[in-house]
């Protein structure tokens, strides 16, 4: 397994998030040479990493702020995930993701990169069937997975016609510790350890969940490996588990909690069905995960569990 040298120097776009963070401290581990470019954030710096602030969608700030820079990898999860409809301000979602990313690769030094890796989004394949592999067609159904794809069919683009280091690493749901309390698993778990009654829907939904140590392990050696290069890979764990096995998992490990459920519809438009196809990214980077979903929520659980206290 190819790791970073120690010299290499690092951009992680989107370095104060959940799956950044997470980033930050596995690029640690082979070089001291990692900055993080994000809006103002109010969280926990990372002893010896750099923070630049700018916003991707600010140009001008944006090549202010890197100018004089350059970088051996970077990595872009800059945005938030946001399923806003396009005329109810969904314009803003897609220059986020898109317009920001071209902001960032113009002001950028491609002279010294060696690979980029840009985030995309299971959402990108919208209703399709699954598994879902990445020779399938794309079926946007909001502005936000527009946007990703649109982004990841940019990447392509230019690392074909013009020798760009771009490959497109897409999740599925990524979990772990230090994940936004407003998303699903943290909800549910907090909701168990404090003993409560929950609603939830009826939970058929298939969905594949990744732990977070392994896709940012899978963003590694993507940006290392040259056969990655100009291709989309999906990154998940390829194993379909409903949510109601995941809450009742939860339940199990925590010896709590209530779920009420039904008590929630499922999305207008929901895919029953999303969960990843990895065969790709197994083949031409040697990539699986290797934390089991039973051993990925025991620490999740016991982060939340210390945080609490």
């Amino acid at each position: 397994m190819k790791n970073f040298k120690a010299l290499d120097k690092i951009l992680v776009i989107g370095g104060t998030g959940f799956i950044g963070s997470h980033l930050v401290k596995r690029c640690l581990k082979d070089t001291e040479n990692v900055s993080v470019l994000s809006l103002p954030e109010k969280t926990e710096p990372i002893k010896d990493v750099e923070y630049i602030t700018a916003d991707l969608c600010d140009k001008p700030s944006l090549a202010k702020a890197l100018k004089a820079r350059a970088f051996d990898y970077v990595f872009n999860l800059g945005g938030y995930i946001d399923h806003t409809h396009y005329f109810k301000g969904g314009r803003r979602v897609i220059e986020a993701h898109l317009i920001g990313l071209m902001n960032l690769l113009d002001s950028i030094d491609w002279d010294r990169l060696k690979g980029f890796v840009q985030i995309g989004s299971s959402d990108e394949y919208g209703g399709l069937l699954a598994p879902q592999n990445e020779a399938m067609r794309e079926m946007s159904i909001s502005p936000y997975s527009f946007a990703k794809t649109a982004a990841s069919h940019f990447i392509q683009m230019i690392s074909k016609t013009e020798d760009f280091p771009g490959v497109v690493a897409r999740f599925f749901l990524v979990y772990g510790p230090g994940q936004d309390d407003r998303r699903f698993l943290p909800q549910i778990i907090k909701a168990c350890l404090n003993g409560e009654e929950f609603k939830t829907s009826e939970g058929k939904q298939l969905r594949d969940f990744c732990y977070v140590e392994d896709a940012v392990q899978a963003l590694a050696q993507l940006a290392l490996s040259n056969s990655a290069k100009g291709k989309i890979f999906n990154v998940g764990s390829g194993q379909a588990v409903t949510i109601r096995e995941m809450v009742e998992k939860i339940v199990k490990i925590t010896g709590k909690g209530t779920p009420l459920w039904g008590t929630y519809p499922y999305r207008k438009g929901e895919n029953m069905q999303l969960y990843a196809d990895t065969s790709l990214i197994k083949e031409k980077i040697g990539w699986q995960p290797q934390i089991s979903l039973e051993e990925g929520l025991k620490r999740t659980v016991e982060f939340y569990k210390i945080s609490e206290d």
